[in-house]
């Protein structure tokens, strides 16, 4: 047990860039499954932070006694608990402001996941739902964290923010006072700004755009947060929407630095939908948090049911991230070389007009008229994907006619990648026709994930092209994070020209 500081010794010796220690020890995974938190012991933390605030003028505002009595009884349960914790000072508005840090020992110190809340409240109020209610969660998670003696992979590190009703202004300073360096060893910030909203909805920042308005993602590496999160939401039968990175909450200095983010919100003066209450229960028509902002949002005004799922949330997503292995640079992410049946659908959106030669997975046999057309031979093994594989009585038997035809690869997770890194699909291809084929038949690549983005495109030509196979290399960098499928399509605009393709050994690689 580390001795418990005082908060004026801890800004004193507050270093700015807090870097992780150096002596991590080396990390294990951890086999066992993410806890189940106490509620009641968030619920304690909560009516600790209350009675704080009433000892203290009634909130535990930016500059005010009571905020600095929030700091002080969050740093002793963590000291108590082995963390090494600093307190760190900024100025805003002639008063002086505390952000809390706490690192946990071990874990790659140049792979940090942090996890978020901010501690402060409104003058107006206690600031229990907002944000007691995240501080609370996140410091019972750390403390859980503690009692299993917790080994994980990467360096794990708590903030709790001061002045974020006043613009963000702790976490900013937190972001400031780094390195570039100590930046870049941030590789994801997990954000919890009310997690129990009284009339609570389920809201998971929206790492990829997938709902398409506002302001869109948030970097590489955010839409993987998110699904981590919404991974046990599902596992408990419970749906969520996107909500955008509007700048609203901590999250803002870190996406601003290129650091992926992802986090829970259940609400705040937002009125619930019809369809909303239909799907999470509640009343429509009515604030999330009618206390929002106000003097009421007091432990009255929590609902323990969010609190609870979403306090398992937040540990769901620490043991998670924190204890999985980081794919290495120059790692194959995804491999298929088509000798077995990996999940391919052929017509995938049911809106093929090709009235032959699908695309297949099969062992081609070879077809030429004057050149070749239809290759028997693949690049490795014995099987491709191919326009009709079957030869036919004449060349033109099985080739693409009548329009379009494709096929899709199962769901591929991209992993993040760091600043500088990449994600490369690398595949071979070949595309033959005769003089009678035109600038409208295709072969083409297209990426599906949050967009649908053609990656590649060779097009036909009123001559003829012998089949041989060829590569191509395409960057799925901006796809980092996401949950994608390769969409494979041929076209032969007509039926009089004789078109065939072949797709074989399709990889991507992160380097």
């Amino acid at each position: 047990m580390k001795k418990v500081r005082t908060v004026a010794l801890a800004v004193a010796l507050a270093a700015t860039a807090l870097p992780a220690p150096a002596s991590a020890a080396p990390a294990k995974i951890l086999l066992a499954a993410a806890p189940n938190i106490s509620v009641a012991n968030v619920k304690a933390h909560l009516s600790q932070l209350q009675s704080i605030a009433t000892a203290n003028g009634g909130n535990r505002a930016h500059g005010r006694p009571g905020y600095l009595a929030s700091v002080n009884y969050v740093k002793g349960q963590l000291d108590a608990a082995g963390y090494t914790t600093v307190v760190q000072s900024f100025t805003y508005n002639g008063a002086t402001g505390y952000n809390l840090i706490a690192d946990w020992p071990g874990g790659d110190p140049d792979d940090v996941l942090m996890v978020g809340a901010h501690l402060d409240s409104v003058t107006a109020g206690p600031g229990i739902n907002d944000n007691g209610s995240g501080s609370s969660a996140n410091l019972e998670v750390a403390l859980e964290v503690s009692r299993q003696a917790l080994s994980t992979t990467k360096h794990l590190r708590f903030g709790w923010w001061g002045a974020e009703e006043l613009g963000l202004r702790g976490s900013t300073a937190y972001v400031n006072s780094l390195s570039a360096a100590e930046k870049a060893k941030i590789k994801a910030y997990l954000n919890f700004d009310m997690v129990g909203s009284p009339n609570a909805g389920y809201f998971l920042y929206d790492g990829d755009n997938s709902d398409g308005v506002g302001s869109g993602p948030g970097p590489a590496g955010s839409a993987a947060l998110e699904q981590t999160l919404k991974d046990y939401f599902t596992s408990i039968g419970v749906p969520t929407e996107g909500t955008d990175f509007d700048g609203r909450s901590d999250y803002g200095p870190f996406i601003a630095n290129g650091i992926p983010a992802g986090g829970i919100f259940t609400g705040a003066e937002g009125t619930k939908t019809a369809a909303q209450a239909t799907k999470w229960g509640g009343t429509s028509g009515t604030a999330f948090d009618v206390c929002y902002h106000r003097a009421c949002d007091t432990t009255s005004n929590i609902n323990d049911t969010a609190l609870d799922r979403n306090s398992d949330a937040i540990a769901y997503a620490v043991w998670t991230i924190a204890t999985s292995t980081p794919v290495p640079p120059g790692t194959t992410v995804y491999s298929d070389t088509f000798e077995t049946a990996t999940g391919w659908t052929t017509n995938p959106s049911g809106t093929d007009t090709a009235t032959a030669g699908a695309f297949e997975r099969g062992d081609p046999a070879a077809t030429s008229s004057g050149v070749a057309l239809q290759l028997g031979t693949t690049v490795s093994g014995s099987f491709d994907l191919v326009t009709g594989a079957a030869a036919g009585s004449s060349a033109g038997t099985y080739d693409v006619d009548g329009g379009v035809t494709s096929i899709r690869s199962p769901a591929i997770t991209l992993p993040a990648v760091p600043s500088g890194g990449t994600l490369t699909l690398s595949f071979s291809w070949y595309l033959a026709h005769l003089n009678n084929a035109t600038s409208a038949d295709y072969l083409r690549v297209r990426v599906v994930g949050s967009t649908t983005t053609t990656v590649f495109t060779q097009a036909g030509a009123a001559s003829n092209r012998a089949g041989a196979w060829a590569t191509a290399s395409v960057s799925l960098t901006a796809y980092a994070g996401q949950s994608i499928r390769i969409l494979i399509e041929a076209n032969d605009s007509g039926t009089a020209s004789l078109v065939e393709a072949g797709v074989d050994d399709v990889k991507i690689t992160r380097s």
